[in-house]
């Protein structure tokens, strides 16, 4: 169905692709991977006729469709011929509903009186067929989705289904590429996504899965492409893999597990640095209802959960970035809720896990999305004039910081002044958590911090979220839907159910254990003495 014959691109001399070539046949799953950076969402973006493409001087090589070449000029091109994207960072529209973006272009209509006058441009929404159809896509994925939320007051997990449900609405899609869809996924949630392509797949459509996720690439896909610094390093059939040769041939290197996890001798214990108590949280598809819980000084405390059960919400609220009540104390002085900045004063920090649309100045080079806030609270490369009666911005400090943290995360880059926006996903989530580490917080919130990061990277990051809590003394309070990555480097493990704690587990705790406090089965396990949210469901 489809064919990639020698195909390369460059962007501003620099060259990210070059000579690659597979094949694609109907029905086909096809895993792509690689190390952020190594093509692959660029690869596609040739594919489905992404405009940056063009502007870019174009590309190398060539893309046949059965058997005939195409070049398209613009998605609609794409979406025209069969192709359709799921794309690594969401295209949504915020104020429209699930179904007006499900349904976006292809909406259901009805004639009226005046389209005998004017011509079918005056007939009307049909907003109840528009509901059926949204809603049979949206059953097909088998997720909790409603249809009437508006995108701008989903989580970030919910958004993802939005924008698959869409193309599964596409009744002429023969090939279907997603780009990191499980990303932000749980694992049941992941699961009933696998279950899905592999429908589709029946059906004679054509899936290429591009997935940090190894083990779901090597459970679902039928042959595998691996991509290193943008050169077809493998392509072989499922079978003769094993996930460990995958992620050596991804960085170039033998692959070792990560460290291990910090022995119980180890962990930090006494009173409670962090003390939450009755915490409610207004997140949209993460709500917290009521919760409590205790984090000592120097401690890495994991929040796990299923999507839309409010382990997001917890830093949201705490933060201040949606609508929140109770007690929040950090070294025993109180933090005001729902101020940002007060929060940020009172020394956290947060790396969201909506990187694009919270964590960074998307237009703005790698050293100001680094340094700018540390240079609002901590004075971070600013140099005092006249005695302190003026400050004076240090670009050559900026950049120097920049520098340091581009080397300790090994962020891609031509160079510190690249747009943030230009960076592929996994390295814009770099420089996020390189912005946080430069506030040099006393707490600091980590949300999904190696969401859409390779397996080569994703020990780098993990490593020097505890190298800045041992060196500095940082708390760390980590979210994450990955269950052994939070077992891996956290001292405890808080599991949220329906807004509220389930219980607390050290990290080595069976994994049935953490199993039955995600389906609700393992009882409430909240602090004593915690006071009801009043007014809250």
């Amino acid at each position: 169905m489809l064919s990639l014959r020698g195909v390369g691109k460059q962007y501003n001399g620099t060259r990210v692709l070059e000579g690659v070539s597979f094949d694609v046949m109907p029905g086909q799953i096809v895993g792509l991977v690689g190390e952020n950076g190594a093509g692959k969402t660029t690869l596609m973006r040739i594919l489905f006729g992404m405009g940056v493409i063009a502007e870019t001087g174009g590309y190398e090589g060539s893309v046949l469709l059965d058997g005939r070449e195409v070049r398209f000029k613009s998605p609609f091109d794409a979406l025209a011929a069969g192709i359709g994207m799921v794309h690594q960072e969401f295209s949504l529209i915020p104020g429209f509903t699930a179904t007006e973006n499900i349904l976006l272009n292809r909406e259901s209509t009805r004639p009226n009186i005046l389209v005998d006058l004017f011509g079918d441009r005056m007939s009307v929404l049909d907003r109840a067929t528009m509901g059926l159809r949204s809603r049979k896509a949206i059953e097909r994925l088998g997720v909790p989705l409603d249809p009437d939320t508006q995108v701008r007051e989903m989580p970030v997990g919910h958004k993802q289904f939005t924008e698959i449900a869409r193309e599964l609405d596409r009744e002429q899609v023969r090939l279907l590429v997603l780009d990191e869809p499980s990303a932000v996924l749980a694992e049941s949630e992941a699961e009933t996504l696998l279950a899905a392509m592999r429908k589709l797949a029946e059906q004679g459509i054509a899936i290429v899965f591009i997935s940090h996720r190894l083990r779901e690439v090597l459970e679902v896909a039928d042959k595998v492409v691996v991509l290193r610094d943008g050169r077809l390093v493998k392509e072989a059939e499922n079978e003769s893999l094993s996930l460990r040769d995958l992620a050596s041939l991804m960085v170039g290197r033998s692959f070792e597990g990560s460290s291990e996890a910090r022995r119980p001798a180890e962990r930090p214990s006494g009173a409670g640095f962090l003390e939450v108590e009755g915490l409610w949280v207004d997140m949209p598809g993460e709500t917290v209802r009521d919760l409590s819980f205790s984090v000592a000084e120097g401690e890495i405390f994991g929040i796990g959960g299923l999507a839309g059960q409010g382990k997001l919400g917890v830093p949201n609220g705490v933060m201040g970035l949606f609508a929140a009540g109770g007690s929040v104390r950090l070294g025993g002085e109180a933090v005001p809720l729902n101020a940002p900045r007060r929060a940020l004063e009172a020394g956290m920090a947060f790396v969201s896990e909506d990187r694009r649309g919270v964590g960074l100045l998307l237009d703005e080079g790698i050293d100001w999305n680094v340094c700018f806030s540390a240079m609002q609270l901590r004075d971070l490369a600013v140099r005092p004039l006249l005695g302190g009666l003026f400050k004076w911005r240090s670009d050559s400090a900026m950049r120097a910081v920049a520098e340091e943290y581009v080397r300790a995360l090994d962020i891609k880059c031509t160079s510190v002044r690249q747009r943030a926006g230009n960076l592929s996903g996994g390295n814009q989530q770099k420089v996020c958590l390189a912005k946080a580490f430069a506030l040099e917080p006393r707490l600091l919130f980590v949300s999904e911090p190696t969401r859409g990061i390779d397996v080569g990277a994703k020990r780098l990051v993990l490593d020097e979220i505890r190298r800045v809590n041992r060196e500095r003394g940082t708390t760390i309070v980590m979210v994450s839907s990955e269950l052994e990555e939070l077992r891996l480097i956290c001292d405890r493990i808080a599991i949220v159910d329906e807004g509220r704690l389930a219980g607390i587990l050290a990290p080595e705790a069976p994994v049935e254990e953490f199993g039955l406090l995600m389906s609700g089965l393992g009882g409430r396990a909240a602090a004593p003495g915690a006071p009801a949210a009043p007014g809250r469901p």
